[in-house]
């Protein structure tokens, strides 16, 4: 995991590395979305945790960034004035998101709906168990 002061994240300071793992924590997120209909919290909030060692607050606010204007715009404000959004990753996560969820929506489609939902459920114990045991 890449420990980063994830309140100047910047596309300055974004490494290839860095942007890469934006992009899958996007491309992930956006696949589950369409595939199970899922936010984004549950892909890129631990995501932005566990592997870009963004606090709580900021992974939350920069979720909540990604989705601003259809969902969030207040909770987004709330976050910004406590200087917990990264708009740099947000964008960046927002791109391959837009992908993610295109492809998952074509794939889920094609699939028994029994099955999607092992899926979502598999996934939601996976992460809650990271969560709940891990650091």
């Amino acid at each position: 995991m890449k420990n980063l002061n994830d309140k100047n994240l910047s596309f300055k300071t974004m490494d290839i590395n860095t942007v890469l793992i934006l992009l899958t924590i996007g491309l992930c997120a956006g696949l589950l979305s369409g595939f199970v209909g899922v936010g984004g919290g549950i892909i890129i909030v631990p995501g932005l945790i566990i592997f870009l060692g963004f606090s709580q607050h900021t992974a939350q606010g920069t979720s909540l960034a990604l989705l601003m204007l259809p969902v969030g715009i207040l909770a987004v404000l709330n976050y910004y004035k406590a200087g917990h959004i990264s708009f740099h990753a947000a964008f960046v996560i927002g791109i391959a998101f837009i992908l993610g969820a295109f492809l998952g929506s074509k794939i889920a489609i094609g699939i028994d709906q029994n099955i999607v939902k092992k899926v979502f459920a598999v996934f939601m114990i996976l992460v809650a168990l990271k969560f709940l045991f891990g650091k």
